[in-house]
């Protein structure tokens, strides 16, 4: 009878232990955990080894570094989750604000009139990116490498043809000024911590971006486009225009920060912006995006993207050799490439189980 009554016991222990694996299995297989790790274990890396890092006013520093960085990355890391690239996007920038500064100090005109026209300019280019890439079957790879080239050398040889050198005139004393300044490059003050705006502009497009991957019709055809397209087109997907429409919010968010650009420093060197577009799809991949596409989130991109500025900034405050933060970047995107590889068979086998 006592026999009887004890040989059940150890079973309520199997239970709690799928419970507690499933749970681990939940966590690991979220795209942003490795990069999120990587984060805390940076930041305290730091905050130990360089004293001035631990201030406010360097925390918002590092946030505003981040957020210059981390806008175009959103839409990067929405690109490459649809199974894309676009290397022009850093270039795009620069040429979004040279468009705005030189048309409108050629022709005196009022600056909003060129941010619009400057903004139709590189949708057109983005819908030019994801048209040639849909129609003509060549990887975005090499499409977008051919813009990037394009925009680079006309960049340096319509500025020079218009100012006689290779940065823009100063655009302060045109009308509009003052109003796209408070728009797309005004700060404020928290005691004695300037917090810049496009910080708050980034957690927006961060957060927009992580709604629709999550709650939008859209997002599952991103995910869907990017892990199989021909399996999305048989159900239904608008594979052109799902794909179409993000090289265009890449080139949004390209004009967006050029914007930003221009009117804090309120003129632009022609030949910037050439290898921004690694550091995009370095805070993407390191934000648990995968190079072969279908998998990632918007936080992790954004987490990529405060992982750059820490450690572009963490290294001047930490006094080093500034040099060596290529060899980190170079380090830490293979990291990346491992640990999401590791990250992309957790969540298929939790899919599977």
């Amino acid at each position: 009878m006592s026999q009887t009554l004890e040989a059940p016991a150890p079973a309520p222990s199997e239970p709690s232990n799928r419970v507690r694996l499933s749970f681990a299995q939940r966590l690991l297989g979220r795209p942003e955990v490795g990069a999120l790790v990587a984060a805390i274990i940076i930041f305290i890396f730091f905050m130990v080894s360089a004293p001035s890092f631990r201030s406010a006013e360097s925390f918002f520093t590092v946030l505003y570094q981040s957020s210059v960085i981390g806008i175009v990355a959103v839409g990067v890391g929405l690109l490459m989750i649809g199974g894309e690239f676009d290397l022009s996007a850093g270039v795009m920038v620069y040429t979004a604000g040279l468009v705005t500064s030189m048309f409108c100090w050629y022709y005196g005109v009022n600056l909003w009139i060129g941010a619009v026209l400057s903004l139709i300019f590189c949708l057109a280019l983005g819908f030019l990116n994801g048209y040639l890439v849909m129609k003509t079957g060549i990887p975005s790879f090499l499409i977008t490498l051919g813009t990037f080239f394009v925009l680079q050398g006309a960049n340096l040889g319509v500025t020079k043809l218009v100012t006689g050198t290779v940065s823009s005139s100063d655009i302060s004393n045109i009308d509009g000024f003052s109003s796209l300044q408070a728009v797309f490059s005004s700060s404020f003050k928290i005691g004695s911590v300037t917090v810049w705006g496009s910080v708050l502009w980034w957690v927006l497009f961060v957060a927009l971006a992580a709604w629709t991957l999550q709650r939008a019709r859209v997002g599952n055809w991103i995910f869907a486009v990017g892990g199989n397209p021909d399996s999305a087109r048989a159900v239904g997907v608008p594979v052109v225009r799902t794909k179409i429409g993000l090289f265009m919010i890449v080139s949004f968010l390209a004009w967006f920060v050029g914007m930003h650009q221009l009117f804090r420093f309120n003129t632009l060197q022609a030949g910037g912006g050439v290898g921004n577009e690694f550091l995009y799809i370095i805070a993407a991949v390191v934000g648990g995006t995968l190079l072969t596409g279908g998998f990632g989130n918007a936080i992790g991109v954004a987490i990529g993207a405060f992982i750059f500025g820490m450690t572009s900034l963490g290294i001047i405050y930490a006094g080093w050799d500034p040099n060596w933060f290529k060899a980190f970047l170079g380090v830490m995107l293979l990291l990346a490439v491992l640990v999401n590889l590791y990250v992309k068979r957790m969540a298929t086998a939790r899919k599977v189980g």
